[in-house]
């Protein structure tokens, strides 16, 4: 959320110092040229950083999908493939965040909050359904 507000005001800002270039030109042409680099630059990694934090979690049939998108990577597992799964439980400014933590056969471990992800309570009934024995007791 917080990043999504940041991007707004670059984004807003480089179109305002785009508009004032094309308007009134009130400064030099080496400060749009270099404050519309530099707010394109960093507009830009924080939209990767973003991107980079999108995954997306599939859980039916006896089978979980995990794809993340930036990285191209689309695995797919049998729930006989999940080694062990657990939930955590973490208290943060009198709120709790709760977090599944997958490891599955191959050693890739993938994690999943419920302030991420809106699926997070059905997973958690599936995986105490079809993989009750797996679960880490903590």
């Amino acid at each position: 959320m917080s990043l999504g507000f940041v991007v707004l005001l670059l984004f807003i800002g480089l179109s305002y110092l785009s508009y004032d270039f094309n308007q009134s030109r009130e400064f030099p042409f080496l400060f749009y040229l270099i404050g519309s680099t530099l707010i394109t630059i960093v507009l830009l990694l924080i939209l990767v950083k973003m991107m980079a934090g999108y995954k997306f979690l599939a859980a039916g049939k006896d089978k979980i999908e995990i794809w993340l998108p930036l990285k191209g990577q689309r695995k797919k597992y049998s729930v006989t493939d999940l080694l062990a799964w657990q939930e955590e439980e973490v208290v943060a400014n009198k709120k709790v965040f709760k977090q599944l933590i997958l490891v599955f056969t191959d050693k890739y471990s993938f994690s999943i909050s419920n302030h991420e992800h809106l699926g997070y309570d059905d997973l958690k009934r599936y995986l105490g359904k079809k993989a009750s024995k797996k679960k880490v007791k903590s």
